[in-house]
C-alpha cells in the first residue's frame, strides 16, 4: 500500500535524511520531490545569484536546474550527508555558467601591470549581504573567476579550462576582482566607522 503525505511537507516534519529524502524521490513519491525543491531551493538560488546577479535570469537558471536535477536525481551516487546539497550545487554553478558563456566579458588585462598586493581589509566587520552586492556588481569576467575560486575552490587552471580563457587571464582577473573588492571593502569600513 502506498504512502499517503500531505501536500507539503517541512524538513522539521518529516525528520528525513538526505538519505531518506533521495529514496522517498526514488520512490516517485510526489511530496519528496516538492520538499527537495523546498529544502535547497533558497540555498541554491544564493549559490547561482552568485553568477548571476539578475533575479529573473538567476530564477530561469534556477529552474532549468531543477528540470536537469530530478530527472538525474536516479542516478546520483549517495557518499554521505550534504552530498545531494553539494551535488545540486554544482549543477547550478555548471547550468549558471552555461547560460553565461559567450555572454562573459572578460575585461582585458594584457600590458597592464600587476596590482599590488595589499593588505587584506576586516572582511569579517562588513555584513554578509553588504559583501555579497560588492561582489555581484563587480564585471561578469571578475566576478565569474572570483566565485569559482572562492567558492568552489577551483584552480586557475581549472578556470580557464571552464571559461575557454587562459590561465594567466584567469590569475589576472581574479586579481583585479580581489583588488575592487578590497577597495569598496574599506570604504564601507570608513564610511561605517
Amino acid at each position: 500500500m502506498k504512502e499517503r503525505f500531505p501536500a507539503r511537507l517541512s524538513a522539521s516534519e518529516t525528520g528525513w535524511t538526505e538519505r531518506e529524502l533521495l529514496e522517498k524521490i526514488r520512490g516517485k513519491d510526489a511530496a519528496a520531490r516538492r520538499l527537495f525543491y523546498e529544502r535547497y531551493a533558497g540555498y541554491l538560488t544564493a549559490v547561482c545569484s552568485r553568477y548571476i546577479p539578475d533575479r529573473h535570469a538567476a530564477k530561469d537558471v534556477l529552474q532549468e536546474s531543477f528540470v536537469k536535477m530530478l530527472p538525474a536525481l536516479d542516478r546520483f551516487e549517495y557518499r554521505g550527508e550534504g552530498s545531494l546539497r553539494a551535488w545540486a550545487s554544482r549543477i547550478v554553478v555548471n547550468t549558471a555558467l552555461k547560460s553565461l558563456r559567450g555572454k562573459i566579458y572578460f575585461t582585458p588585462v594584457e600590458g597592464l601591470p600587476d596590482l599590488a598586493q595589499e593588505e587584506a581589509p576586516e572582511v569579517e566587520k562588513v555584513p554578509a549581504k553588504v559583501l555579497q552586492g560588492f561582489i555581484q556588481a563587480l564585471p561578469d569576467g571578475y566576478r565569474t573567476v572570483f566565485n569559482l575560486f572562492v567558492f568552489e575552490n577551483k584552480s586557475h587552471r581549472e578556470i580557464a579550462q571552464l571559461l575557454g580563457i587562459k590561465e594567466d587571464s584567469s590569475a589576472s582577473q581574479y586579481s583585479r576582482a580581489r583588488a575592487q573588492l578590497a577597495r569598496q571593502i574599506k570604504a564601507y569600513l570608513k564610511e561605517h566607522e
